[in-house]
């Protein structure tokens, strides 16, 4: 089995898939005109300002659950991953990989509110739904749909608890099926209740625990100031090849560093879309700017925070490409991967007894979990893409079963097999979604520029397909008349 997951992998994220992410958010970096940067101001005003109803989430709320999703173990666990094979300078490329990543994020998600529809008194949007709805395929809303389901629910949940179980058994010596045991049972009690419920904990869970994370990682950056030049030097050479110890490892570091970027920020994935296409918005472009700026918060900020204090602390080992690899460095002998963070806070604060181990595992169940609800949502709405009424209601309690068996499963197995599991969903997702969103890639420009003019004008923009002769948005062809 873990030969076959291994195969795979190699296929799915050969140089094809690494180079070809960067290549796309180039493209749309250059004809959005790097809105990333010019609008950054509006990405965070925006995020406060929408108000949610009966059918749809807040801005901040669709925020909050695209954040759920993205702040989890890949900023933790997967940024350590990348130190450890691709070496300090993957740190760079993740950098360079959700800057122009924030591009890729505004155009799926301005998509997936151009296309959404109201579904049993609710927004539902996404990958399926634009691509259906803007290329007059319905297969291709399928294929995609399928593929989520089977990530989100399926192979991707097991890395998520993994990292909490093992971050758990470390810190404090639990047991990781009684911990699975626990995490399967609160997360029974929030998907049961439905989005409105995984939104209202999604809101109050994530900005605290990020916030915390980050608070810690400035204070070991203020005790460690001195290091600073020294690192971002390290991080910079071992990025173009030019460190003594790192030498030939651009691949791995270019690799290692575009896979758990994309895998932390979800930039290009398809899952941001689905919460971006639950808020209540006057124009999708505003919900696009939003969902942009979560990448900067993901990648620049919580990325960074691990990367920087496992750099500080030296940490870490490397191993050229992966775990079978060349061991060019052992600064922390028989540590695996999971452990660095943990290792890192504890030689920060060497009078705490353990702080480090503890307090990480404690995010890390917070990060996690929150993800894990995350994953639930983008599967319920793809369910709700594939099948009405009775037959919804039906695999919509099949598939709340089947979650939280895959994620017990993965609780309680080896983290190399868990992230496999977890690496082959989100090449299935990324492949499909990133062909797609560069076909329809037209209404994302067109809405962009429609919300700039109406800015100037001194309006508050509202969105109208016709006037802009995008197609089968419906839902905003009704907009103004139900208002």
């Amino acid at each position: 089995m873990e030969s076959i997951v291994t195969w795979l992998n190699d296929l799915l994220w050969g140089p094809v898939m690494i180079y070809g992410i960067l290549i796309v958010g180039l493209l749309f970096s250059i004809l959005t005109k790097f809105v990333q940067v010019r609008k950054i101001k509006d990405m965070f005003v925006l995020m406060f300002t929408g108000e949610k109803s009966e059918a749809g989430i807040s801005s901040f709320q669709a925020l909050s659950i695209a954040l759920s999703g993205r702040v989890g173990t890949g900023n933790i666990v997967g940024t350590a991953t990348a130190i450890a094979f691709g070496g300090p300078g993957a740190v760079f490329w993740m950098w360079v990989t959700a800057f122009i990543g924030a591009s890729t994020a505004y155009v799926e998600s301005t998509l997936a509110q151009i296309y959404k529809e109201k579904k049993n008194g609710v927004y539902r949007g996404g990958p399926a739904f634009y691509l259906e709805k803007g290329t007059g395929h319905r297969w291709f809303g399928i294929v995609f749909a399928i593929a989520a389901i089977l990530a989100v629910a399926i192979l991707m949940p097991g890395v998520q608890s993994n990292a909490i179980t093992s971050a758990v058994n470390n810190a404090f010596g639990i047991e990781q099926w009684v911990t699975g045991l626990i995490v399967v049972a609160i997360l029974a009690f929030i998907i049961l209740g439905g989005v409105k419920r995984i939104a209202n904990a999604a809101q109050i869970i994530v900005p605290f625990m990020a916030v915390a994370y980050i608070l810690l990682a400035v204070i070991v950056i203020i005790m460690n100031i001195s290091l600073v030049p020294d690192v971002f030097a390290l991080i910079i050479r071992s990025a173009f090849n030019a460190d003594a110890t790192f030498g030939g490892m651009i691949g791995a570091a270019i690799s290692w560093g575009v896979k758990r970027a994309v895998y932390s920020n979800e930039a290009g994935q398809g899952t941001g879309p689905h919460s971006a296409a639950a808020a209540e918005v006057s124009h999708p472009a505003k919900q696009g700017l939003v969902q942009a700026a979560s990448i900067y918060i993901d990648t620049l900020f919580v990325c960074s925070a691990t990367a920087l204090m496992i750099l500080f602390m030296g940490t870490y080992n490397t191993n050229v490409g992966d775990a079978n690899g060349e061991l060019i460095v052992e600064n922390v002998a028989g540590a695996t991967y999971s452990e660095f963070t943990q290792l890192a806070v504890n030689k920060a604060f060497p009078a705490l007894n353990d702080f480090g181990s503890m307090f990480v595992a404690i995010a890390l169940f917070f990060f996690a979990f929150t993800t894990i609800m995350a994953y639930y949502y983008i599967a319920e709405t793809n369910v709700a893409y594939l099948f009405t009424q009775k037959r919804e209601q039906i695999f919509t309690w099949i598939l709340k079963f089947v979650l939280i068996i895959s994620t017990f499963y993965g609780a309680i197995r080896t983290s190399d097999l868990a992230w496999k599991f977890g690496d082959l969903g989100l090449g299935l997702m990324v492949w499909i979604n990133v062909i797609g969103i560069l076909i329809l890639m037209k209404p994302a420009m067109l809405a962009l520029k429609d919300y700039e003019q109406q800015k100037k004008e001194g309006k508050d923009p509202v969105f109208d397909p016709i006037k802009l002769g995008i197609k089968n948005a419906t839902f905003w062809e009704n907009y103004k008349k139900d208002k």
